[in-house]
């Protein structure tokens, strides 16, 4: 009772579902100028030692900007198990994917100097470019589905079914609009990753960098704004009907859900939600234009910018939504309804309250013990001790 009173079950609800979008941002933040520059690197660097350069401004911190990762997934599994079990099983085969993808990685980064043959350096090259663009393409797919609503429902014991056979949880998922939603995330941590080189690389692969992030920025830009106007005139949206008890329990099947015509009305319910995609859209422009002028710092925390704000915008748009289900609007997952316990949510969030501090300065002191720009003499000099 004492934990009823000091803080409702709404409440949590929201702040989980607060802390479940940080966390996502986190990964993009961070993770997101990794899988940038591992798409980048057959175009920035075209030498060894170029190569080099590029790998070893993300080589100190990419095993740790991953874990942001992890604490998402995990943060899904323990708040949120509906979402978890829904997700998961019904994009199986693109998860899995993704996570080849990340297996990959980290060998990559570890045998590509282990032997100096140029074929076997460029194989591990190639396979640092396609663990980081195939995630960045996999992961806004993934978004888009979400955004139209996923094909599953449940039966009256919450058993999950999913429509059409099992090579359409990954074949299925590549439809036009979930594919623009790909360019757009994968167009992002491009410029995102343009923007990390431009600051920590210097020369050719510097300049490379500038060019080819910024028309990322653009191309990011331009189909975020055409993702938009799509979902106002082609995407129908969701809304919950009648009353609804948000402090109730844990059921999918307790809220009656229909279609709208287009999820853009929650603009007209909160319009204050519009700073978001503002931030998204000025934040590549600005990204741009910090890429064509040279800038650093400045041109980093406007790509920040630009990720924060696209994201947010498909959570605080959906809202209260997670995962909206296409063939039976009955069985959608929202934040009302597809928790975990008010007793399991008070506990996850004082212990996040206490370690999530913890990781944040030790994350802040790293960089800034690793602050400073990767130099081909770098390389050479050292070149038993990095990558």
């Amino acid at each position: 009772m004492i934990l009823h009173d000091f803080m409702s079950y709404e409440l949590l609800r929201v702040i989980w579902w607060g802390l479940l979008g940080v966390l996502l941002i986190g990964f993009a933040l961070t993770d997101g100028f990794d899988m940038g520059v591992g798409a980048l690197l057959p175009f920035v660097a075209k030498t060894d030692v170029e190569r080099r350069v590029a790998i070893n401004t993300v080589g100190p911190v990419w095993e740790g900007n991953q874990v942001w990762f992890i604490l998402g997934g995990g943060a899904i599994f323990a708040a949120w198990p509906p979402l978890y079990a829904v997700s998961f099983s019904g994009f199986y085969l693109a998860m899995f994917v993704i996570l080849a993808a990340f297996i990959v990685r980290p060998v990559a980064f570890k045998y590509r100097s282990k032997r100096d043959d140029p074929r076997w350096r460029n194989t591990w090259d190639w396979a640092l470019f396609g663990s980081g663009a195939i995630p960045a393409l996999l992961f806004g797919v993934a978004v888009g589905n979400v955004i139209q609503g996923v094909p599953f429902h449940f039966t009256d014991d919450l058993h999950t079914i999913y429509e059409g056979a099992w090579y359409m949880k990954f074949i299925g998922l590549l439809d036009p609009f979930s594919l623009l939603a790909g360019v757009v995330s994968f167009a992002m941590l491009v410029m995102h990753g343009g923007a990390w080189l431009t600051l920590k690389a210097e020369g050719v692969v510097q300049a490379r960098a500038r060019a080819i992030g910024s028309i990322a920025a653009l191309v990011a830009v331009g189909a975020y704004v055409l993702a938009g106007l799509w979902m106002a005139v082609g995407i129908e949206g969701f809304r919950i009907v009648g009353d609804y008890l948000t402090n109730g329990p844990s059921n999918p099947l307790h809220f009656e859900v229909e279609r709208t015509s287009s999820w853009l009305s929650a603009y007209a319910d909160r319009p204050w939600i519009v700073v978001a995609p503002v931030l998204g859209i000025l934040g590549g422009l600005l990204t741009f234009l910090g890429l064509r002028a040279g800038r650093e710092v400045s041109t980093l925390l406007f790509s920040k910018m630009a990720i924060l704000g696209v994201i947010s915008s498909v959570g605080l748009t959906m809202f209260p939504f997670i995962m909206p289900s296409s063939s039976d609007p009955q069985s959608s997952l929202t934040v009302w309804n597809s928790s975990s316990s008010h007793l399991t949510l008070f506990i996850m969030l004082v212990v996040t309250a206490i370690f999530m501090p913890l990781i944040l300065m030790y994350t802040a002191w790293v960089y800034k013990v690793l602050w400073g720009k990767v130099t081909e003499a770098d390389v050479s000099e050292n070149s038993n001790s990095v990558y």
